[in-house]
């Protein structure tokens, strides 16, 4: 899950939107979760993720530090940024520290992996080397990856619109079809087919940097 590294701060927009209106209820936010796991950047996100466990599997270290700087150039908003960044420095930081429960089969030593991405690490090529030192494959990996974003971001609605808990996890049984496709095509993604369409999201995190009042830190 995103809790331990601090994904709870972060709302990506849900906060601006209900803020306008534009989120006021389940079913809005249902839409907007459906329509990102379809269409938006998590997509990527979880993309690059996969991308990062091949590359830290095969020792590739050049191809870590490519995606990492990748990752970062689209980020379209600082908050967005400086997310990705926080919570890629908190995974390694505990990544480092925890001891794997078993002898990792990686021919790279986790410490130059980490390295190789260079500082500030993005949040999805942590995850990425977090899941292939972890022995994670990477229908799990993707899977995981996006169940603990929409978690996050069904939490963070809960709160704000504001719902019920039970309202919550209905909307989490709701998702989990368009999770379960989603990971499905982005484990068959190319290259050159990363893409999303996330103005909405970029629209909603910039107006967010100006909020009067904020609970989440995007």
């Amino acid at each position: 899950a995103f809790a331990p590294v601090g994904a709870q701060s972060y709302s990506e927009g849900i906060e601006r939107l209900v803020e306008t209106g534009t989120i006021d209820s389940e079913i809005s936010l249902r839409n907007w979760l459906q329509d990102s796991l379809q269409f938006g950047a998590i997509r990527v996100e979880a993309a690059v993720a996969v991308r990062a466990l091949r590359s830290a599997i095969g020792g590739d270290l050049a191809a870590i530090s490519y995606w990492n700087a990748w990752a970062t150039a689209t980020k379209e908003t600082e908050e967005l940024r400086s997310q990705s960044w926080q919570m890629g420095r908190t995974l390694v930081k505990l990544l480092l520290d925890l001891r794997s429960p078993t002898a990792s089969q990686l021919t790279t030593p986790i410490k130059e992996l980490v390295e190789s991405c260079g500082n500030p690490c993005n949040f999805a090529i942590a995850f990425g080397i977090t899941c292939a030192y972890w022995q994670i494959e990477e229908e799990a990996a993707v899977l995981g990856y996006l169940y603990s974003w929409a978690t996050n971001l069904a939490s963070a609605g809960v709160k704000l619109i504001p719902l019920g808990q039970t309202v919550g996890q209905q909307l989490l049984l709701d998702l989990h079809a368009q999770i379960s496709c989603t990971a499905q095509e982005v484990l068959k993604l190319e290259d050159d087919d990363l893409g999303s369409c996330s103005w909405g999201l970029a629209l909603a995190s910039m107006a967010h940097e100006t909020q009067y009042t904020r609970l989440f830190r995007s």
